[in-house]
């Protein structure tokens, strides 16, 4: 390390380095454009990135090459605390993929979190470890961080609460059920066997309220019993009894290493058929040809200040991830998303004017018809004639098209509306996203 080309550099990172927290969170090497090189988690964060630094430290046996190069390239280093390790991991994922820093090659595919789904809109719901949830509509718990902790606290789970885990579609107007036989889930007692009408709706409807107030709640009546089994078992010198609490005691508290579906939840995990939806979406609008890239638009802000836009990048249904660009805005003060969404419109598509840069098929805005109208505003400032132009509104999910003053509606199952809710949600992440970290730290690049 001491043989850097600019020890000056150096002493004046490690100086930055004392008044970090011993907190968790994230920090980011950045070079002399304050670009992102690396994103990090740490449970204490000045002591995790003082390491990289230290005279003494051997980087190229400890970290490789690679990171002994980057370290040649940082000038600066930030952080972002965060309320938790857990909140750490989840962050450094998701920065990851938004930003793509060139030396973490780790977590840059679209591999997501699990959640544990509680398909609660049907008749008798089903429990089940996920990454891809089957309903918008179901009750998510998580994304969590550990996996193999979560797959053995679902056995634990399914002991105590005896819920289903099968697929099979259970209705209570099947007279048939009668003669089921169960699985042997049910000869074991960790089922309770709706497939065979062995419980009825109520019943078994009660034993997923009891479920999900366990996973809203502390679990204090739970643990302690599991203490006082183990401790009781030790005196017996019942070892393995004690081992067995000791797991169950760990695997429960592992319930509470996960984030939140609102602060956390990645859009992709909703995601259907792309190669069908995009064929819908060409016959739905009319189109000649394919709509294969589409680009989203979304604006946040809170009280007006740092209001910020972001545009994401989908090509034949799916996101690409180096498409994706932030605005910060420049010409409007206050809040006015109309104002925010032409300039950024204008500001996107003003080299695709020049030739510079290439149309997409589609655009799509986060709104409803007004916000329709402030990027039919942006192409006629242009002075260009705008690819299929659309909007979609939350809530009743109304699908806005320029040159119709009437909504398309589809059904929630519709693979053109989960695609385009998938490219408006992952826009509004997006958005809300670098909000999140303009108003925390001055830590990214912004895109003009």
């Amino acid at each position: 390390m001491e043989n850097s080309d600019n020890p000056d550099r150096l002493d004046r990172i490690r100086e930055s380095i004392k008044s970090f927290p011993t907190t968790p969170g994230l920090y980011f090497m950045k070079a002399a454009d304050d670009t992102v090189l690396y994103v990090g988690k740490a449970l204490n964060l000045r002591s995790r990135v003082a390491n990289y630094f230290q005279p003494s430290s051997d980087l190229l046996a400890s970290r490789g090459p690679k990171i002994v190069e980057m370290i040649d390239k940082v000038q600066t280093v930030d952080y972002l605390q965060t309320p938790s390790e857990v909140e750490a991991i989840l962050q450094e994922a998701r920065l990851i993929k938004d930003i793509r820093p060139p030396y973490n090659t780790d977590l840059v595919d679209d591999k997501t979190f699990p959640y544990l789904e509680i398909t609660t809109r049907e008749e008798f719901p089903g429990v089940y470890i996920t990454r891809n949830p089957r309903n918008r509509r179901s009750r998510l718990f998580g994304p969590f961080t550990a996996v193999n902790d979560l797959r053995a606290v679902m056995v634990v789970l399914q002991k105590i609460f005896r819920f289903r885990t099968c697929g099979l579609e259970i209705r209570t107007s099947d007279d048939k059920r009668r003669f089921f036989r169960p699985c042997l889930l049910y000869s074991i007692h960790q089922c309770t066997a709706p497939c065979g009408d062995r419980i009825g709706k109520e019943d078994y409807r009660k034993v997923i309220r009891d479920l999900v107030q366990f996973l809203q709640s502390k679990r204090a009546s739970v643990l302690r019993q599991l203490h006082r089994d183990m401790d009781e078992a030790s005196h017996k010198l019942d070892f393995e009894t004690a081992a067995t609490c000791r797991d169950r005691i760990r695997w429960i508290e592992s319930l509470d290493r996960r984030g939140t579906v609102e602060g956390n939840v990645q859009p992709e995990v909703f995601a259907g058929d792309p190669t069908e939806a995009v064929e819908q979406l060409q016959r739905l609008f009319d189109s000649d040809q394919p709509i294969r890239v589409i680009e989203g638009f979304d604006i946040a802000h809170i009280g007006g200040s740092e209001t910020v836009g972001s545009m994401v990048q989908f090509i034949d249904g799916r996101p690409f991830k180096s498409g994706y660009r932030r605005f910060r805005i420049k010409t409007v003060s206050g809040i006015d998303d109309y104002a925010c969404l032409r300039e950024i419109v204008s500001r996107r598509y003003s080299r695709a004017v020049q030739g510079e840069e290439l149309w997409p098929d589609m655009v799509l805005i986060d709104g409803g018809i007004g916000q329709l109208h402030a990027a039919e505003d942006a192409f006629r400032e242009l002075k260009a004639h705008p690819p299929i132009l659309a909007s979609i509104a939350k809530k009743e999910e109304l699908i806005f098209r320029q040159g119709s003053a009437e909504p398309i509606r589809l059904a929630s199952n519709s693979p053109v509306r989960r695609l385009l809710q998938y490219v408006r949600d992952e826009a509004h992440r997006f958005a809300q996203h670098y909000h999140h970290i303009l108003r925390s730290k001055k830590v990214l690049n912004e895109n003009d």
